[in-house]
């Protein structure tokens, strides 16, 4: 790619559907929609030299206007279910490829995951200028070990459902685990085209506190970040 002219561009992508949980990013969450959360945050952080808005709802669209921000109007067939996060990234840097606007790293901040803060976004970008990594992935402790699940057949036996080296043992023993939490995901804008994505050979996580690691995709987990606001609002 190269002939950069923006460091850091990161891009909030937000489509107007979701059968889980119908307009979730605009849905009020302690007093203003979702995705003014991450937009926020992104601003605050300082490190970010252009947040991009992605969407094909006006509405939406509108929210990122109203902070000043770029926006992009997105595809019909790039809101479908079946379009990937991948595909919204590519279309959005094609687009402002097309304007003169050539990030050299690239920051995707999904909207369901409000409590990310502005010093979580300069942290990761801290680690990556530390570690020289091609790209950086948030993460955080999983609270219950894996080691504890299982698939289960039709018939719901479970004779062999944990493994032997792990009967018996308390949940403290275990190694610590650790998921990916959805909330930063930042790459090096020519490693992303090459490899299609942010997982590479050198990826280095960035570990969040599980408070600021939930990931709104259900009316439940809405529910548990609105009780977690007030509580951390207190």
């Amino acid at each position: 790619m190269g002939n950069y002219n923006v460091d850091i561009l990161a891009i909030v992508p937000a489509r107007a559907g979701s059968k889980r949980l119908p307009g979730k990013n605009l849905l009020g969450l302690h007093g203003k929609p979702l995705i003014r959360w991450t937009l926020e945050a992104a601003l605050e952080s300082k490190v970010i030299d252009q947040v991009v808005v992605s969407s094909d709802d006006n509405a939406i669209l509108a929210e990122g206007k109203r902070l000043g921000l770029h926006t992009i109007r997105r595809p019909v067939y790039l809101a479908s279910d079946t379009a990937t996060t991948v595909d919204v990234l590519i279309h959005a840097l094609e687009s402002l490829a097309k304007e003169e606007i050539r990030p050299a790293r690239l920051m995707l901040l999904q909207p369901t995951s409000p409590l990310r803060k502005a010093e979580d976004i300069c942290q990761s970008v801290q680690r990556m200028d530390d570690t020289k990594a091609e790209s950086i992935i948030s993460v955080c402790r999983c609270e219950h070990s894996p080691l504890w699940s299982n698939t289960l057949g039709a018939d719901g036996f479970m004779g062999d459902f944990l493994r032997p080296e792990i009967l018996n043992q308390r949940s403290q023993d275990l190694p610590v685990y650790y998921r990916l939490n959805g909330a930063i995901y930042l790459a090096k804008t020519e490693s992303f085209l090459r490899e299609g994505g942010f997982f590479m050979s050198d990826s280095q996580a960035f570990i969040m506190p599980t408070e600021r690691s939930i990931d709104i995709d259900t009316h439940l987990d809405f529910k548990m970040c609105e009780y977690l606001c007030e509580a951390l609002d207190k």
